[in-house]
């Protein structure tokens, strides 16, 4: 089922889920990694979905999803309080089914020379 996102910003996480008959809610964890600009710093690359969870205590679990340039992004998945055990079921459910998990590499640098 789909959540239109103006909904989203009226109703309480409980409410989100119940109303829907969700059992969890997933979205990219955060923006893709970025590079460090040696000017001007690290920048943000998006939103991030560990925060309102933590604030709703809500369970949050992150799994890859892929990887953009070569640089991991992972999905979170978010669940009402005290159901940890269906979250990890959903969750790792979703990773066997994606296989996107990769084996760690060092990239030197992500720009051509």
């Amino acid at each position: 089922m789909w959540v239109m996102k103006e909904e989203i910003l009226f109703l309480s996480g409980d409410e989100l889920i119940n109303k829907s008959k969700l059992d969890a809610i997933c979205g990219i964890t955060s923006g893709p990694a970025c590079c460090i600009d040696l000017i001007n710093g690290y920048y943000d690359t998006g939103y991030y979905y560990g925060s309102p969870s933590a604030m709703a205590g809500f369970p949050h679990i992150t799994v890859p999803m892929g990887t953009i340039h070569e640089l991991p992004v992972g999905l979170s998945f978010i669940a009402r309080a005290h159901i940890e055990p269906e979250l990890l079921k959903i969750s790792y459910a979703f990773e066997q089914a994606d296989k996107k998990r990769l084996p760690p590499k060092f990239i030197e640098t992500l720009i051509p020379r």
